[in-house]
């Protein structure tokens, strides 16, 4: 699809959505050459972020019919974030398929009427200022699985189950079902349903799009040689395991304008020797930008039970800052990033280009408000008017 054809196909029904409940922002805003880096625009292609603060993509667990439709619970929870002053708003990972949601209360993307149901929230978000992002996503082995809090263990067919896919017939761990080996037809239907998800998130509105390729998830148990274990096309050397993303990519970007975003989150390193690990990750995000991918989401783990994370605060940043130098595109940096100075320093080291969070928009919504009055610029991010006898 052409530029010239990428116009949102948002309904009658998204825009009177929009029309009916957007809240305008208050506020004179600042110059922004002056404000600081987490609070300069950004644009990628055709899209301009308002800043550089990114609600990363968090798993609610809330599709009530376990239909993988979109609730009331997803629409306050997206929109929220979007009147706190964020720059972009991902969904949760939106599975491509049935069989490729975590759980069975996962948010589903692969038909017209999963897309439908996110719509007033895609609407909501950008009337409200910010860009509106889905995370597609397949759960390959890990799927099947109940929710956190109800103890992350296989779900049996008895109980609303389903047998898991991956490269290779080999589980997570012995909490987790045993995997069916995909075969050539179950590889290619997984590409057609991530180009066809794209599909119906142009035609809802949404203004960018990140492919899950990371946590021990479908299509990092390919990258992987722990998780790969395959002696065809698609196993064995690094030129053959990367060959699904590159096919996913390669899918949703012929469904994706060319004057919008594609990111791609990555699993930096396994944690585990002889896993996928950084020199990987910079081969592959260099070949990613060259068809077309323009952000890379740092990410790291989740590929493996015997994993050992050595946590600290943003201690995902200096792979953003590896990335971003040595394969030469844009890097989100995410992990343990918790107040406004920490954020600003590490977009104004030149180390990554966009910040993402995740449990500490849980915790704030409105976090960037805060963020720009701890920086000294409280008109960096405009205060809904509704709002301002509180700021």
């Amino acid at each position: 699809m052409t530029a010239s054809q990428s116009t949102p196909q948002t309904s009658d029904a998204g825009r009177q959505a929009a029309g009916n409940h957007v809240i305008k922002a208050g506020g004179p805003g600042r110059d922004a050459a002056t404000a600081p880096h987490l609070f300069r625009p950004l644009t990628l292609r055709g899209v301009t972020l308002r800043n550089r603060l990114v609600v990363s993509p968090m798993c609610q667990y809330s599709c009530e019919a376990r239909d993988g439709l979109a609730t009331d619970w997803h629409l306050v929870h997206l929109v929220s974030r979007a009147v706190g002053g964020a720059g972009c708003v991902f969904t949760e990972a939106a599975a491509v398929s049935p069989e490729g949601r975590i759980s069975p209360q996962d948010l589903g993307f692969w038909s017209d009427a999963h897309a439908r149901a996110l719509e007033r929230a895609v609407a909501l978000i950008k009337a409200n200022g910010a860009a509106a992002g889905v995370q597609l996503a397949h759960a390959g082995r890990k799927a099947s699985t109940r929710r956190p809090w109800e103890g992350i263990t296989a779900i049996p067919d008895a109980d609303g189950g389903w047998t898991p896919i991956a490269p290779s017939p080999i589980a997570f761990s012995e909490t987790y079902r045993e995997p069916r080996e995909m075969t050539p037809a179950d590889i290619a239907a997984v590409v057609r349903a991530f180009a066809d998800a794209a599909a119906r998130a142009l035609r809802v509105g949404f203004d960018v799009i990140e492919i899950h390729a990371a946590h021990g998830y479908l299509l990092h148990e390919f990258l992987s040689p722990l998780s790969n274990r395959r002696n065809d096309r698609y196993g064995g050397a690094f030129e053959n395991r990367i060959r699904l993303l590159l096919e996913a990519v390669d899918g949703v970007r012929s469904a994706w304008p060319q004057d919008r975003p594609l990111s791609v989150r990555l699993s930096c390193t396994d944690w585990v020797p002889g896993g996928w690990d950084i020199d990987d990750t910079v081969r592959v995000s260099a070949e990613l930008a060259r068809r077309g991918v323009d952000v890379i989401d740092t990410s790291s783990g989740g590929l493996s039970a015997a994993q050992q994370i050595p946590l600290g605060p943003g201690y995902h940043v200096p792979f953003a800052e590896r990335i971003r130098r040595d394969a030469g595109v844009a890097t989100m940096a995410v992990g343990l990033i918790t107040t406004a100075e920490q954020a600003e320093a590490i977009l104004a080291e030149g180390r990554a280009d966009l910040i993402a969070m995740a449990r500490e928009f849980l915790r704030d919504p409105y976090f960037p408000m805060h963020a720009a009055k701890a920086l000294g610029h409280p008109d960096a991010v405009p205060w809904p008017v509704q709002y301002v006898r509180a700021k």
